[in-house]
This record gives C-alpha cells, sequence and structure tokens, in this order.
C-alpha cells in the first residue's frame, strides 16, 4: 500500500504500460482515475479495478482540462499524474515521412504539457504532487525506432527538466521513465494493425525483444510499472528532474557476446 490515499491520473490506462499502471496504483491503495479512447476497454480495466474512467483524447487540452477537473471535483485534490499516453510511428526514412506524421507525434509532447499546465494550481496549492512523464530510451538515443518518434520522447524528457526547475520550488516533484524494448501492442499498432488485434499479438514480439539489451529477456509492462509506483510514492521525495531508464542497458551499447564476436570476425583478418 506504498501509494495509500493518494489520488492518480493516468492518460492512456486502456491498455499496455498504462494499464498496467492503473491496476497496481490501485493495488498500492491509491483512487486512479484514467483516460483513453477506446470505451469498451476503458469499462473493462475500471470494473477489475475499481478505477474511474474517462473518456478522453490526451490531444484535445478541453479534454485534459475536464479530466483534471473530475478528479478534483471527486477527491478534492490530484497526488500523482502520469503522462503516459502516446501513438506509435510507422518507420519510414526522413525524407518520405509525412510531416503530419510529425504533428501527430508532436501532439502528444503537447498533450502531456496540457496536462501538467492543468494539474499544477491543484499541487502547488498542496504543497506536493508528483508528475511521470513517459519518455522513451529513443528519447537519449537514435536510430533505434522511426525519427518523428525519437525526437518527441527527447522532448518529453526535457519538458520534465525545464517543469521540473519551475514546479520544484513547490514540493511537486517531475520527474520521467524512459522505458526500452518492453513487449506491449504499440509495435503491432506501428505496423498498422487495429489497436484490439495489435494488443494480442504481445508475446509475438518477445523473443525478438530478448535480444535487445544485455538482460536477456524481454522487457515487460511491470518493469516500468514498478518504477513508477516509486516515483509516484513518498520514497521519491528527494527525486526531481531525473529520468529513469528502464531497458535493461540497452541504451549503453552491444552485448560483450556480440562484441567479442565482432572481435573474433577481425581476427582472422590478420592471420
Amino acid at each position: 500500500m506504498r501509494l495509500q490515499g493518494k489520488v492518480a491520473i493516468v492518460t492512456g490506462g486502456t491498455s499496455g504500460i498504462g494499464r498496467g499502471m492503473v491496476e497496481r496504483f490501485a493495488q498500492e491503495g491509491a483512487t486512479v482515475f484514467f483516460t483513453g479512447r477506446r470505451e469498451a476497454l476503458g469499462a473493462e480495466v475500471a470494473k477489475k479495478t475499481g478505477a474511474t474512467y474517462i473518456k478522453a483524447d490526451v490531444t484535445s487540452e478541453a479534454d485534459t482540462a475536464r479530466t483534471v477537473a473530475v478528479a478534483a471535483k471527486v477527491k478534492g485534490r490530484v497526488d500523482v499524474l502520469v503522462n503516459n499516453a502516446n501513438i506509435p510511428t510507422a518507420g519510414a526514412r526522413l525524407e518520405t515521412q509525412p510531416l503530419e506524421m510529425f504533428d501527430i507525434a508532436m501532439a502528444y509532447v503537447r498533450g502531456a504539457y496540457a496536462h501538467i499546465k492543468h494539474v499544477s494550481p491543484l499541487m502547488r496549492a498542496q504543497r506536493q504532487g508528483s508528475i511521470i512523464n513517459i519518455g522513451s530510451a529513443s528519447g537519449h538515443r537514435g536510430g533505434l525506432v522511426p525519427t518523428t518518434y525519437s525526437v518527441a520522447k527527447a522532448a518529453v524528457i526535457h519538458l520534465t527538466r525545464c517543469a521540473a526547475m519551475e514546479l520544484g520550488e513547490d514540493n511537486v516533484r517531475v520527474n520521467s521513465l524512459s522505458p526500452g524494448a518492453i513487449v506491449t501492442g504499440i509495435f503491432g499498432k506501428a505496423f498498422g494493425l487495429a489497436p484490439d488485434v495489435a494488443d494480442a499479438t504481445e508475446e509475438k514480439v518477445a523473443d525478438a525483444l530478448s535480444k535487445a539489451q544485455s538482460i536477456p529477456r524481454a522487457g515487460r509492462a511491470e518493469d516500468v510499472v514498478n518504477a513508477a509506483v516509486y516515483l509516484a510514492s513518498d520514497e521519491a521525495s528527494f527525486l526531481n528532474g531525473s529520468d529513469i531508464v528502464v531497458d535493461g542497458g540497452m541504451i549503453w551499447g552491444q552485448r560483450f557476446s556480440q562484441m567479442a564476436a565482432g572481435f573474433q570476425a577481425m581476427a582472422t583478418m590478420f592471420q
């Protein structure tokens, strides 16, 4: 019960990492409000967890204001905000990627900004709060995913730092989590599958993702959720402006065995 008595808002809580956060936050004692566009899934998650579903599009400021207002009206406060909602970007070279895809990716950065904007007055008045933005390992390192997604996630990570410097003086903490290769439906969605179909294909990518980092298994939603619980809790009360990378070591380089194989191949050149 590490979040006992806290009121949390989680965007994009109907599937993947967001759904995992809704379920775990509720188990940890929080009162959870979560958003998403798929009503059937929202109702399913709400029934399972006791959380409150709000149909909302995070790229709409009107929906954002309504989400915060609902939580504030019911509970009178908001202690935790998780900006999790996101959209995958299809692979394309920079010169062939429609600029509309860049605009869509950046709309989710705008959505995170809007949620921070609308929840900040409540948290500042309370003199406490924890805002968690979901970045990505690709926000630190290029070449992992299409450029539009990487640029948007880099923006989210820097938004975290800037907001942390502004809100920290009122004891409102802003941190981010940067997942690596995590088994969710986002990969299927990036390749054009309908959201519900994509969510059912998660395990198809698990084997491939197990080779993406030095830790020899695929990352799971609960790996990110565990870190989110820490940031949302009072245990992280002196953490502000930080980005925690949850990627099994992927962004730091290739596996030692891959490096050794490369050196061995080079050694044959000199024999």
